[in-house]
């Protein structure tokens, strides 16, 4: 009553076209791969580089930024650590991937 009868479907005439649906099932994976390869994994590894390249740039008189929200002068540089003046006589000691910008000189008053 409420179930209709289902018909096989017939089977492909060659080999041939077996291999060539297998191939067409895989397409849209690998499109969806190269999409967010470049909308996604591309940008991330450029900023990580950039990132890296400004941390290894810093120097002494350089006036940052930090992930904390923190503003200040650097006033000494290790190889992991910088020390960063946040007011005057105030001196924080903070990781180099820490600072997130560095700010035009003149921008702390």
């Amino acid at each position: 009553m409420f179930i209709s009868s289902a018909f096989a479907q017939a089977a492909p005439a060659a080999a041939g076209g077996d291999m060539q649906s297998s191939f067409m099932s895989l397409l849209p994976l690998v499109l969806m791969f190269v999409v967010l390869y470049f909308v996604m994994i591309r940008p991330q590894m450029k900023r990580q580089k950039e990132h890296k390249a400004m941390i290894e740039a810093l120097a002494k008189g350089d006036e940052v930024a930090t992930a904390g929200g923190l503003l200040g002068r650097v006033t000494k540089l290790g190889d992991n650590y910088l020390v960063v003046e946040v007011a005057p006589g105030v001196e924080v000691q903070l990781q180099r991937t820490a600072v997130v910008q560095v700010l035009p000189k003149g921008s702390i008053k």
